[in-house]
């Protein structure tokens, strides 16, 4: 949906090392418009408060299409592209589950439609933050999943980081039927980035 993402390669002119377990609350590499950069994965929404006024302090990873232009925690939000090679999935019962590689079947790279913004924190810090979008799972993660990314395609990229907020939402579905591969990932090292 994704919980967490690999990118192996070079990406919109930057070089990073090969990251094979990339989790929230980590750097990604992210594209806004013109301008390319790192963001911590996952955002704390920006105005958000509970019940008693208090700011919202929970981190928000992925965030749904069907209400992420409707609710107020995403108000005056840009729109980014998260680039990844592929992203992970588990499935069956606790301390038993299976890890799944999810990749394009062509081996290209999987741009993830996303969120942004810049959250004001203690003592004047200020974090720039990302968060993916979710959509209903394509038949080729149905199996695995309730959810996937939001994944574009290199010349859908442009209309999302532009300005017509109608062009953009029409993106927000999934890839379509058999575009995806789903593969067991039992030679991951959860434990190292």
């Amino acid at each position: 949906m994704p919980g967490r993402f690999f990118l192996t390669g070079p990406v919109f002119g930057i070089t990073d090392p090969p990251r094979r377990n990339i989790a929230p609350g980590q750097e990604v590499i992210v594209r806004v418009s013109d301008e390319v950069r790192h963001m911590r994965w996952g955002m704390i929404p920006v105005g958000r408060v509970n019940a008693r006024g208090r700011p919202v302090m929970e981190t928000i990873v992925n965030a749904r299409s069907e209400t992420v232009f409707d609710k107020s925690a995403f108000a005056d939000v840009g729109r980014a592209i998260v680039p990844a090679n592929g992203w992970y999935e588990w499935t069956g019962e606790k301390r038993r589950k299976q890890p799944w590689r999810i990749t394009r079947k062509d081996g290209g790279m999987l741009y993830f439609a996303a969120i942004f913004d810049v959250w004001n924190g203690p003592g004047g810090i200020l974090v720039h933050q990302v968060a993916t979008i979710t959509c209903a799972p394509s038949a080729d993660v149905r199996d695995i999943h309730h959810r996937m990314g939001v994944i574009l395609t290199a010349d859908q990229i442009d209309i999302w980081l532009g300005e017509d907020d109608d062009a953009a939402s029409d993106l927000m579905r999934p890839l379509p039927d058999g575009t995806l591969i789903v593969e067991k990932a039992d030679d991951v090292d959860w434990d190292s980035p």
